[in-house]
Parts: structure tokens; C-alpha cells; sequence
């Protein structure tokens, strides 16, 4: 696994080098000292859960995270490799593999995503998320994150995935419903209508990051709280890396805009050990998170969205996107890494959104999955439409079923 000390140092090599060494990502130049890329451009789109409310203050994805392409052991196996789907293809195209399961879902074959072979996560039969946790005997649901879990419009709150996944989730675990009031989002506030109601709390809110998670949870959990078995379920990071592609675009140094996601990760690792401290929840604690996603289709064309410069605040796509994919994957690395740690899980928003945003119309994109692949961003760029809340709420729901 690619380390954020070993990011650092990579820094001082020319740009190509860098996009070579951290994602396998093509570079058109070798000229550029990445040292020097501060003027350059945003990102990966808005990464992930990028919210800050309907129009949003999180920008596309930008420089968020590396890269976690995994090793180096040769090239993917084809899409119609029927095999173990953890084991990492050995073909020669120079590619690195990830799973099977992902990677045949783009027409390239590989998945432009981390390779979690190297990680060693155990992913469901869905291929929607990783399955290190038999989840029953819920007794309590709490929502934490950004405006993707609250919802935002033009979305109805019917459709919101936490309204969806709070129903299923009621009547699978036997407990109580939340009423209709919850399943809203307060434009005031930027959170739910309530925070509690039957057996659900959300303490998510619009521009949440990830330093507002252990805020987050520490007010969701009252004393009386601790004793029920309890699912976490959260998205967020986008908001973040949106800051982060930001600063790169107004020329921060390199270094500060790595600092950024070094404090990035940190805070999401801090969470999880939060709620996965020993003794905290006696009877039971258990974790499903979302990776980051981005609307860019893993071009980093920020402007592919028509609304990027007044929804998302973007004028111009970066000249050096390699490099702020590579920090996309290397946040979705960290992500898995600590859910390995903690024994969580982690359902694969990047991936399944990586051909349904702006770019997805292109054959050429490494994620095409063929013509006619429905948008699943929403005007504001950086939230997903009905269809895309139904698909993380199917995901969530997948991952937290198996």
C-alpha cells in the first residue's frame, strides 16, 4: 500500500513520474517539476460526497487522495475472466488489477479504482461493498456525514437513500420507523427535519467534513445510547477534497495541499476509532461507510458539469489531472485500509458512479461502460439524482445485508 509519507517524497520527481509511481495514469508531459503543479487545476471532479448543500460549497474532487493502484504484478485478466474474483489478473498489458467483479464492469476492463487484492478485503457477492461484518440484532440506526446523507434538492425527500435505506432497514431488523419529518432536510438547518425518531438518528449536514465526524457522532450518542446495538452508516470526504482541490487551484505549495489530506484521513481514521474503542458499545457497534465518488468520470474535466463555475466555484480544468487522480485513489486506499483495521465496511460509491457522471458518453473514458449510460449527478454537479440515491441506497443496503 502506497503511504502518504511515501506520496510526499514522490513530489520531488517530474509530474509523469509521480501520476506513474502513485495511479498507472497516462502523462502527456515530463517537463513539469511536480513541485511546480500548485497553478494547475482542480481535480477529480467533486469527488464523492462533495455536498455543502443544494448548490453546494464542495467543489469537484479534486486533489483528494492518492492513488492505491496497487501492486505492480502485471496487467489485469480480461472482462470475461470468470475466476476468483480476488485474484489479481496476470496479464501483460502493464495495467494493475483489482477485482474481477469491478473491473469488468467498464468496457476497458480494469477499474480505474484501488486494487483491494493488495489490501486483502473480502468483498460481497454484489460487488457493491466489502463483507467483513455479519450485521444483526440492530436495535439503533445512526446517519453521520454530508449533504449526500441528508439529501439535497431538486431530489424529493422520498427518494433520498437514507429515507430508503432507514425503511428497509426497519423492517428487516424489527424496529421502529422513523416518521416522515426525519426522512426530511431542513434548508435552515442543513440537516434532517429531526434528528431522532423511532429507532434512527441522523446528525448529518450539508458542508459537513471529515473533522465534523467525531462532533457529529459524539451528538448523536446520548449515555443512554451505548447499551443498544448499533449501525453507523456515513458519507463523506467530498466536501474535503473539494478544499482540497481549491487551495491547489489557487496555487497552495504542494506540500500544504498534502497536508490537507493527510488531516483528511486522519480525521476519518479518528471516527472509526471512536466508535470502535473497546467497551464503548457493549453489546455491539457496527460500521458501513461510503469510498469518495466524483462526477468527472475519472477525467478530472471539472467543467464537463455545466454548472461547475457557479454551482462548484471552477474556471478552468487542471493542467496535471493525473496527479489529483492519483490523490482520489489514495483516499479511497486509506478508506479500505481502515476498515481493515477496524473490521468495518466500505460500499464502492466511486465505483459504481465512475461512468454515470459528465464524461460518461465517451467511449474513450476508462470508465465507458457502453452508450447510454444514464447520468446519475444532478444539476448542482456534485449530488446524485433519484437514480443515483436509489443506487447508494442499494448499495448500502446490499452491504449491510449480506
Amino acid at each position: 500500500m502506497k503511504t502518504l509519507a511515501g506520496f510526499r517524497s514522490s513530489l520531488t520527481v517530474s509530474s509523469c513520474a509521480l501520476a506513474v509511481a502513485l495511479a498507472t495514469t497516462g502523462c502527456p508531459s515530463d517537463t513539469t517539476p511536480g513541485g511546480n503543479a500548485t497553478e494547475d487545476g482542480d481535480g477529480s471532479g467533486t469527488a464523492g460526497t462533495a455536498d455543502g448543500g443544494p448548490g453546494g460549497d464542495g467543489g469537484p474532487g479534486g486533489t483528494g487522495g492518492g492513488d492505491a493502484t496497487g501492486g505492480t504484478d502485471g496487467g489485469p485478466g480480461g472482462p470475461d475472466d470468470t475466476g476468483d474474483p480476488t485474484d489479481p489478473g496476470t496479464g501483460d498489458t502493464g495495467e494493475v488489477p483489482t477485482v474481477a467483479c469491478l473491473d469488468e464492469q467498464y468496457i476497458i476492463g480494469v477499474s480505474p479504482g484501488p486494487n483491494y487484492n493488495e489490501l486483502g478485503a473480502t468483498l460481497g457477492s454484489h460487488c457493491n461493498g466489502t463483507n467483513h461484518q455479519d450485521i444483526t440484532g440492530i436495535e439503533r440506526v445512526v446517519f453521520v456525514g454530508d449533504s449526500v446523507t441528508v439529501g439535497t434538492p431538486p431530489t424529493g425527500s422520498g427518494d433520498f437513500y437514507r429515507a430508503k435505506v432507514a425503511a428497509e432497514l426497519a423492517a428487516q431488523f424489527g424496529i421502529e420507523a422513523p416518521a416522515g419529518n426525519w426522512n426530511n432536510a431542513n434548508p435552515l438547518s442543513g440537516m434532517s427535519g429531526v434528528q431522532e425518531s423511532g429507532a434512527f438518528a441522523s446528525c448529518s449536514e450539508w458542508g459537513a467534513r471529515n473533522d465534523d465526524l467525531v462532533p457529529q457522532l459524539e451528538s448523536c450518542f446520548g449515555p443512554e445510547d451505548f447499551d443498544k446495538r448499533t449501525l453507523v452508516i456515513w458519507t463523506m470526504g467530498g466536501n474535503d477534497v473539494s478544499s482540497i482541490a481549491q487551495n491547489y487551484i489557487n496555487g497552495a505549495p504542494l506540500n500544504e495541499v498534502f497536508d490537507e489530506v493527510d488531516a483528511m484521513i486522519a480525521n476519518h481514521e479518528a471516527a472509526l476509532t471512536w466508535l470502535t474503542e473497546q467497551n464503548r458499545f457493549p453489546n455491539g457497534v457496527f460500521v458501513v461507510n461510503a469510498n469518495v465518488y466524483e462526477y468527472t468520470d475519472y477525467t478530472a474535466e471539472v467543467l464537463s458539469c455545466p454548472a461547475a463555475n457557479t454551482a462548484v466555484g471552477f474556471a478552468s480544468n487542471p493542467d496535471m489531472p493525473e496527479l489529483l487522480l492519483a490523490s482520489l485513489n489514495l483516499i479511497n486506499e486509506e478508506y479500505m485500509h481502515s476498515a481493515l483495521v477496524h473490521g468495518t465496511d466500505v460500499v464502492f460509491m466511486f465505483e459504481s458512479f465512475c461512468g454515470h457522471g459528465f464524461k460518461s458518453g465517451e467511449p474513450s473514458n476508462v470508465c465507458f461502460r457502453g452508450p447510454g449510460n444514464a447520468n446519475w449527478f444532478d444539476l448542482t454537479c456534485i449530488h446524485p439524482t433519484p437514480d443515483g440515491h436509489a443506487e447508494i441506497a442499494q448499495m448500502f443496503l446490499d452491504t449491510i445485508l449480506e
